[in-house]
């Protein structure tokens, strides 16, 4: 493979100065909702709870489309299926754990 070829496929591999600045701007506001939120104490009860988890799931789906290029790969699916895994985990994870602490919580 030559070095133009090599510079080439290294250049598919990254997204666009576009991609990055559209998902730097999405993380940004991502953010900010969710500090806003709490700060400002706009939400309370399960409507904040509700709202800041979505925000989270967004943020993770920003950051793997706009920055992993999840969307982008010509590979198998090894990196989806291995990340699929990884968020069943997570889910059992945190929802035990909220179940633990709503349940057993001392009056």
């Amino acid at each position: 493979m030559s070095s133009m070829e090599s510079a080439h496929a290294q250049a598919e591999a990254h997204g666009s100065l576009r991609s990055y600045t559209l998902g730097f701007l999405c993380s940004i506001v991502l953010t900010v909702i969710p500090a806003a939120i709490v700060i400002g104490g706009w939400l309370d009860g399960f409507s904040k709870m509700a709202a800041l988890m979505a925000a989270g799931v967004l943020q993770l789906a920003v950051q793997l489309l706009f920055f992993m290029h999840l969307r982008e790969e010509k590979k198998p699916r090894y990196n989806l299926l291995a990340l699929i895994l990884g968020l069943v985990i997570l889910v059992v994870i945190v929802a035990g754990s909220m179940w633990v602490m709503t349940y057993n919580m001392v009056a």
